[in-house]
């Protein structure tokens, strides 16, 4: 199949950096959708820094798994829809 996408002169969607982990795993800044619902979260920088408020914690009685989808906090939300809808992700927002 993929020999036939560069037959055609397609090349695949690209998933460098984009990858599913619990919510209180994130560790890098960027774009993530909350896979169940399909919630958009912007995490900035700062908002990792230890210490920093307000501090973001998320209790469920399931794991809070979330697709990192760019690694630029501020996507504009049409590219976040382009690139979920691509992925197959669930889009709430």
């Amino acid at each position: 199949m993929s020999a036939n996408r560069k037959e055609m002169g397609e090349t695949p969607h690209r998933r460098t950096g984009m990858m599913t982990s619990e919510f209180d795993q994130i560790d890098s800044p960027g774009v993530y959708i909350e896979n169940r619902r399909g919630v958009l979260l912007r995490i900035p920088p700062d908002a990792l820094i230890p210490g920093r408020s307000p501090a973001i914690e998320v209790l469920s009685d399931e794991p809070w798994l979330v697709t990192k989808i760019s690694e630029d906090p501020y996507l504009p939300l049409t590219k976040a829809r382009m690139i979920a809808a691509d992925m197959d992700l669930r889009i709430h927002f």
